[in-house]
């Protein structure tokens, strides 16, 4: 690998054996993917995506340390992945137990290294942290050092910022230096598609099953999408943000996918339309029977296939003020045709904790509060690593939380018949 004479400086010591370590692991990172040098981060903020205080986690609370006694700070303020607790989530003594005594031991004195370290602010905690209020939107262009896989493929996608899919760890270690190594989707032929995936849908497809289907069949792969414009137009507004946000992190959870084009929608292939695929690009359909295929090929992992569920968790990734205002009118207008008040199932939506002051201010916060359903900042998957919690029966309308958990999955419409219950 070429260094600047910079970079160099760093790397044999000159600015102290903290940063020398730190550009020595970054260095050997990249040639293990044969970059050749290392490129400026160029966003104004980080996104870190080890947010959660296991108490097993002690070796990154020691680097963490260690760069704090050394007088390391990042060079960029950050946001990082959701908080891992909230008491107002419904959770019994015993699995509270299991989170506070077992669990999250050290989550309040991992969040103090954070804000010494150079957290952006004490409520910077969500996966979706590019949302308006958030305050972390990279620009088109810009080079990132983050992690989570979620927000990787949204800002790469979306926004058209310039990231690799980086491990936990590897993300700060760009922001201190302020260099990441230069390959994959940080190149132009990085971003090149090696698929063209071709909608043929009769309706508008599910965010959550058209992402999973793409992401089992490009795994890492870049796909081109064609057809979905039909669908969803050929403006970024906030609902059609908010689809390609599930959508994407379905595609990054149920493959590896960091990056996609949408034709006549996403930046890229808006400027540089087709010339973005490559020759020797594979094919694949996705029409109304191919979804519902991949969604009949979930496992149910549940002991009971037949269990009523118990708990219900709408957000993974978090959900947009457009979404909350969304689901506060579907939840309402369902209940009333059921002749109900209230959901028959415990069910918790989820979203930045700035997303969730918006929201607050708005006229949807009380009914949704009204119709029984719940509001945090949470991490659901955090909430399901708890051992006694994989052996409630959970559902969920995100791919990722099913991916990873033993949640089970379903739409959106079913979501919503399940909790104020209709039939489905």
């Amino acid at each position: 690998m070429v260094l600047t004479k910079e970079q160099s400086s760093i790397l044999n010591g000159e600015q102290g054996e903290a940063l020398a370590k730190v550009m020595k692991t970054l260095v050997m990172y990249g040639e293990a993917f044969e970059a050749e040098k290392l490129v400026p981060i160029t966003s104004k903020y980080n996104h870190l995506v080890t947010s959660f205080g296991l108490k097993v986690m002690s070796p990154v609370y020691d680097l963490m340390q260690q760069l704090l006694d050394a007088g390391v700070c990042s060079g960029q303020k950050f946001s990082v992945d959701p908080r891992p607790l909230d008491k107002n989530v419904p959770a019994n003594p015993l699995q509270r137990l299991v989170f506070n005594k077992f669990m999250y031991t050290k989550q309040g004195f991992y969040e103090e290294q954070l804000k010494k370290l150079g957290l952006m602010n004490e409520n910077a905690f969500s996966c979706t942290c590019y949302m308006d209020e958030m305050g972390n939107k990279p620009k088109k262009g810009e080079v990132l050092s983050w992690a989570e896989s979620s927000a990787v493929v949204y800002a790469n996608s979306v926004l058209g910022a310039r990231c690799n899919r980086n491990s936990g760890i590897i993300d700060i270690m760009g922001s201190i230096v302020g260099y990441v190594p230069y390959f994959g989707l940080l190149t132009d032929e990085g971003r090149r598609a090696d698929w063209v995936i071709k909608i043929k849908t009769t309706k508008k497809p599910e965010a959550q099953l058209l992402g999973s289907a793409i992401g089992m069949k490009v795994m890492e792969d870049v796909p081109y999408i064609i057809g979905l414009d039909k669908w969803l137009g050929n403006e970024l507004t906030p609902s059609t943000c908010a689809y390609l946000k599930d959508f994407g992190a379905a595609t990054a959870s149920n493959g590896a996918v960091g990056l996609y084009h949408i034709a006549s929608l996403t930046p890229e292939a808006v400027e540089l339309g087709e010339s973005l695929i490559n020759k020797d690009a594979k094919e694949y359909i996705i029409d109304d029977y191919e979804l519902e295929r991949v969604k009949n090929s979930y496992p149910v992992i549940w002991k009971n296939p037949n269990a009523k569920p118990k708990l219900c968790f709408v957000g993974c990734p978090h959900l947009s003020l457009e979404q909350l205002k969304e689901w506060t009118i579907r939840i309402e207008s369902e209940l009333e045709k059921n002749q109900r008040k209230r959901v028959v199932i415990p069910t918790v939506f989820t979203a930045a904790p700035s997303v969730l002051e918006a929201f607050e201010k708005t006229r949807y916060a009380k009914r949704l509060k009204d119709t029984g359903a719940i509001t945090s900042y949470i991490c659901p998957l955090m909430y399901m690593n708890n051992p006694l919690c994989k052996k409630m029966p959970v559902i969920t309308s995100s791919n990722k939380l099913r991916t990873y958990t033993s949640a089970r999955y379903y739409t959106d419409e079913e979501i919503l018949k399940a909790i104020t219950g209709g039939k489905n």
